[in-house]
């Protein structure tokens, strides 16, 4: 069936989000047309606007309005301590679930060479400067436990140790209330070389 080309172009945008398909993009079409024409102006202002005045943190990568982000701003936060992570999501949830109150360096995903993604397009240069710069005692590396993860770990930790940093990693395994029989192989390897004394 073929919609107005103002239709078509909607569903389309949509679908550029993550796992939005045809069908749910078609559905918040005509949720937004349907019920919620002033939310889709709003939806569309906010957009617009987060597009134009949002950029990256020249501290840390997070995306921030001015040249630093709020975190990077605020003179309470420990900046000897930095967490590296692969995404804005990881800042918030480790700032909503723990107790951290260092600073964060955001590599806006992790190394891929297949894909194309090398130092470069993860801001390595501006993380080098940063530990260069100091004062960074300790380097938490926060990263997936993937293929890719675990070689953006490598490369991070070689970086933060000629720069005289110490490298951490948060621990990867079983988790809080899992059974041992339900736990994959890799998360259970993970668990036992990353044991530590009771």
């Amino acid at each position: 069936m073929a919609f107005s080309p103002a239709l078509s172009r909607l569903i389309d945008a949509f679908r550029i989000l993550p796992g939005v398909g045809a069908k749910s993009a078609q559905r918040m079409a005509f949720h937004l047309l349907q019920n919620e024409r002033e939310g889709g102006v709003y939806l569309a202002e906010s957009i617009q606007t987060a597009v134009a005045s949002i950029r990256h943190c020249r501290e840390c990568r997070m995306f921030a309005e001015a040249e630093l982000c709020e975190i990077c701003r605020n003179d309470q936060r420990d900046a000897s301590r930095v967490c590296v992570v692969e995404s804005p999501a990881d800042v918030m949830a480790i700032e909503q679930n723990t107790n951290f109150h260092g600073r964060y360096f955001v590599l806006m995903g992790h190394l891929s060479p297949i894909d194309g993604i090398g130092p470069e397009q993860l801001g390595l240069d501006v993380l080098r400067e940063r530990l260069a710069r100091g004062p960074v005692e300790e380097l938490i590396l926060a990263v997936g436990a993937t293929v890719e993860g675990e070689a953006t770990a490598q490369y991070i930790a070689e970086l933060a140790r000629q720069n005289d940093a110490s490298v951490t990693r948060i621990a990867h395994g079983v988790p809080v209330g899992g059974e041992l029989e339900y736990v994959d192989a890799g998360t259970l390897s993970q668990a036992f070389s990353g044991r530590r004394p009771l």
